[in-house]
């Protein structure tokens, strides 16, 4: 399984950037849990959102009601809205998946590559 993130970039305080991350692989291998996390330099990775098979969301304090994380599963896809940015939201951006290996019932952990989205003020 391989997680491709895309969509990082420059942008101006208050403005807009749409993340997307697309996890590869076989279909025996089902994406349970996708997300983001964040690393700004010299500071720990944090959660930023996850969202479930199901549709269900959890989100980081610091980004709720101004990021949206959504997914397509027929697509295996996570995408992470992120509206009205801030300086402090500047970081590399993380996608991760809990995968199921559905003939063993065995789940692993993978993340992306990482993006940046740098945010000027």
């Amino acid at each position: 399984v391989q997680l491709q993130a895309s969509g990082g970039g420059l942008v101006q305080a208050g403005g807009s950037l749409r993340l997307s991350c697309a996890a590869s692989g076989s279909i025996l291998f089902r994406k349970d849990t996708m997300g983001w996390y964040r690393q700004a330099p010299g500071k720990q990775r944090e959660l930023v959102a996850t969202i479930s098979r199901s549709g269900s969301t959890n989100y980081a304090d610091s980004v709720k009601g101004r990021f949206t994380i959504s997914r397509d599963n027929a697509k295996d896809t996570v995408y992470l809205q992120m509206n009205s940015l801030k300086s402090e939201d500047t970081a590399v951006y993380f996608c991760n998946a809990d995968v199921v290996e559905t003939r063993i019932g065995r789940s692993f952990n993978y993340w992306g590559q990482g993006t940046q989205v740098t945010v000027s003020s």
